[in-house]
């Protein structure tokens, strides 16, 4: 069995395309070979910043041989149609063999093909993938047609040692495939000859390059901790920064450096976004979690305590300049108040048919207020000031270099206004939840504000029809509304969104509270707008409990209850109680009673043409299952009305369980199509009364299963 090696080297790579690049090859690659017939036991993908890399292993050394049969057209067909058959098989008819296929004789012929060396299929196998390489950008050098993300230098492509016999035409000059490679840029530029993939790792790591992506991460990682931990430091946590370093670097060296104490009294967020997005440094923490005035960089050289003194030396000189820039924005922004700068924001246009930014600063003041109003100790004035300025660190210098930074800069901006603590930390994190993985807030205040915000966003959006649409969500609102959903679901805040969706679209019509008039704004009415977002609101509260395990057919069954359910810790609980309920025998077969009934009423109004509902009338029961089912449905109801005005599902679907032997013995000795008309009618009304009933719970006709 046979190894491919492939190596693309170029001038290096951008660190946020590398690892879909290397995939992508590794696919294009792979599906060739698995199109050509040519089997393998293993492929890898690895990359640097000059280099995509590909290993095949388990290669055989020739495609299988390959025998068909096609059939031709019927014996005694016309010639044109003959030969036409044979010319597309290759074969004479003298190859060929009548076969009886009861439908007739037809000609039939057995094509065989002896399969090609691998070593003859793959050149032109690796050419076409490599051209079939996208890029989120690319570029042409010299007076070549051929585009890559940076310019293609050579190309690597060896079978068991052996170069392959191709070459990839760049429209000026060919790069003919070869069997070396270059190390690193500076430290061992020279070429390097190769046989195989461990030959090709060794050889490179010798000459200061590691193929090995997530070998190179950890080199930085374990070596960044070495160093804070020898200055009684730790590593700030970044995941993401990590990833982009290590496609900056073949032969990674962290080292340390300092910052000025001139630049400490900056907000650590602004520090370390300037060194995060700027230098792409590490920033690290003291014991107590303070920032330290310290910093990482990694190196792409070999440690030298002459050179790693100057890399240290010249960073911190980079960072110098930058962190003034920092430090400029942070003293010129807190020569203005928030409240100063909410003018400007009635320059900023929030969205074409929704108004200025301005104008949602008001709205979710006034919606942020109204909230209040339903959240255990949140101050209605407080949480109306703090959506108020919200917004207002958009127009400072900080949040206009680092876009990131908004909501943190105007806690910071709030707190040396004077702004109420509660005012501040609103601020902070009315953004939040931003994602699956980021905190909610908890304060009252702070959720008033952070739920106006989205709900704002949502009912506007929602008013003008800018829905989400497939993969398509530009407005972000599937994530606004997944926000709103943990907010409420993990501070138990008991809200009917039916009245916040219609409090947010009131204030979007209101142009005296930052709305705009009925007509300029809106293209939906108000129960349109309401029906939608709780639709809406059900698909994503499915995608956000199905990850926690519950089952999407129940929050549907839960949604669908008469009159709607829009208290979403009310639908949990419902939701947790039928499910109890259905994990058990009782609940099972009562669903099979409920689609038994159901089912029988459907099929009977169909035929008769008209409904089957309204009062029973007992004075018809003439069976004893008659009237113990009637009895049942009627305590059953009795017991909903207590517990569900409670909140005491589990006794709900108590009183629910207890119909399932009144149900069976129905179904068991009772014949719903009597002679008797009435009694016939009467019976029909009865199992209606099961769904009626069994619906004030959740809608079970949605149920699966």
């Amino acid at each position: 069995m046979a190894e491919l090696l492939i190596e693309l080297f170029s001038e290096e790579i951008p660190a946020r395309m590398q690892v879909r690049a290397a995939e992508d090859f590794k696919k294009l690659v792979t599906d060739r070979l698995d199109g050509a017939g040519l089997s393998y036991t293993s492929a890898a993908a690895h990359v640097t910043p000059r280099r995509l890399v590909l290993v095949v292993d388990g290669l055989p050394d020739k495609q299988p041989d390959i025998r068909e049969e096609r059939r031709g057209p019927r014996v005694g067909a016309p010639d044109k149609a003959v030969q036409g058959f044979l010319g597309a098989a290759g074969v004479t008819l003298e190859q060929c063999e009548k076969r009886d296929t009861g439908k007739g004789e037809f000609w039939f012929a057995i094509v065989e093909k002896t399969g090609s060396a691998t070593a003859d299929v793959l050149p032109g196998l690796v050419e076409e993938a490599i051209r079939a390489v996208s890029w989120p950008k690319s570029m042409r050098w010299a007076r070549n047609s051929f585009r890559w993300v940076r310019p293609l230098h050579h190309v690597l492509a060896i079978l068991d040692g052996v170069p392959l016999d191709g070459a990839l035409d760049l429209g000026d000059w060919v790069l003919t495939f070869c069997a070396e490679t270059k190390g690193h840029r500076f430290l061992a530029p020279a070429s390097i000859s190769v046989s195989s993939f461990a030959d090709y790792a060794a050889k490179l790591r010798d000459a200061h390059v590691i193929v090995d992506r997530d070998a190179r991460k950890a080199m930085i990682a374990s070596g960044a901790q070495a160093l804070a931990a020898a200055e009684g430091l730790t590593l700030r946590d970044d995941p993401g920064l990590l990833e982009e370093v290590v496609g900056l670097v073949e032969w990674p060296q962290p080292v340390m450096g300092s910052i000025d104490a001139a630049f400490m009294d900056v907000p650590a967020e602004a520090l370390v976004t300037s060194m995060r997005s700027h230098q792409k440094y590490f920033a690290l923490s003291t014991a107590d979690g303070a920032l330290a005035p310290r910093f990482i960089t990694v190196s792409n050289m070999r440690p030298d305590p002459v050179r790693d003194t100057n890399i240290v030396e010249g960073n911190e000189k980079v960072l110098r300049a930058r962190l003034s820039d920092a430090k400029f924005f942070w003293d010129q922004d807190r020569a203005e108040t928030l409240e100063s700068r909410l003018l400007a924001l009635d320059a900023i246009t929030f969205y074409d048919r929704l108004g200025t930014v301005g104008d949602k600063a008001r709205r979710i003041s006034a919606l942020a207020a109204w909230l209040a109003g339903r959240i255990d100790g949140a101050d209605a004035s407080l949480a109306r000031r703090a959506a108020g300025l919200a917004k207002a660190d958009l127009v400072t210098g900080m949040v206009g270099e680092f876009p990131e930074l908004q909501g943190i800069m105007g806690r910071y901006y709030a707190q040396h206004d004077g702004e109420a603590a509660e005012v501040a930390d609103a601020i902070a994190s009315h953004y939040a939840p931003a994602g699956p993985s980021d905190a909610c807030p908890t304060a009252p205040v702070a959720v008033a504000v952070a739920l106006a915000d989205k709900l704002d966003t949502l009912v506007g959006f929602f008013g003008i029809g800018q829905t989400p649409t497939g993969s398509r969500d530009p407005f972000a609102l599937r994530r606004a509304a997944l926000g709103v959903i943990r907010l409420v679901g993990e501070t138990g805040l008991r809200l009917s969104l039916k009245d916040a969706f219609g409090a947010a679209y009131d204030l979007h019509c209101n142009p005296e509270e930052g709305g705009r008039t009925a007509g300029e704004s809106q293209i939906a009415t108000r129960d349109e707008t309401i029906n939608g977002l709780l639709s809406f609101f059900a698909d994503r509260l499915q995608v956000h409990l199905r990850g926690e395990g519950v089952r999407h057919d129940l929050i549907a069954a839960v949604f669908g209850v008469d009159g709607g359910e829009d208290d979403l810790v009310r639908l949990r609980l419902r939701v947790d109680a039928l499910s109890g309920l259905l994990g058990e025998a009782d609940g099972a077969n009562l669903l099979a009673g409920y689609r038994r009934a159901a089912n029988i009423v459907r099929i009977e109004e169909k035929k008769d043409g008209h409904r089957h509902d309204g009062s029973v009338d007992t004075t018809l029961f003439n069976q004893n299952e008659e009237s113990d089912l009637a009895d049942a449905l009627a305590k059953a109801d009795d017991g909903l009305g207590s517990a569900l005005a409670s909140d005491g599902f589990g006794d709900a679907m108590q009183a629910l369980a207890e119909l399932r032997g009144p149900i069976d013995a129905f179904f068991e000795q009772v014949t719903v199509n009597a002679d008797d008309a009435a009694t016939r009618e009467n019976r029909l009304k009865l199992l209606g009364q099961i769904a009626a009933t069994m619906n004030r719970v959740a809608d079970f006709s949605r149920i699966e299963g």
